[in-house]
């Protein structure tokens, strides 16, 4: 069994207060277990208006799948959210 993480860095330059930033990560979150079946989570900067870091994981019996996965769910962020992606990391266990 292989466990993977993905550690996103976002940066929300048009979010004016935790409200704005919340609802994009909202909608990020959602979209992401309702696509992907995978859990995500608000990992730091919860008081912070413009960033944020989430966590993703996934899990299955091939690396490959595992690795495969989380890098799509990183393509997805970038392609459908407003703000900017300034790190990103994955690991496998």
């Amino acid at each position: 069994m292989v466990i993977g993480f993905l550690s996103l860095d976002l940066h929300f330059p048009y979010s004016r207060s935790l409200k704005d930033k919340r609802k994009e990560l909202a909608g990020i979150k959602d979209r992401l277990r309702q696509r992907y079946n995978v859990s995500v989570a608000e990992l730091e900067f919860q008081d912070t208006w413009q960033r944020s870091r989430i966590g993703v994981a996934a899990l299955n019996s091939r690396p490959s799948v595992v690795e495969d996965l989380l890098g799509r769910i990183r393509a997805d962020v970038l392609e459908h959210t407003s703000g900017e992606l300034l790190e990103s990391e994955i690991r496998l266990y």
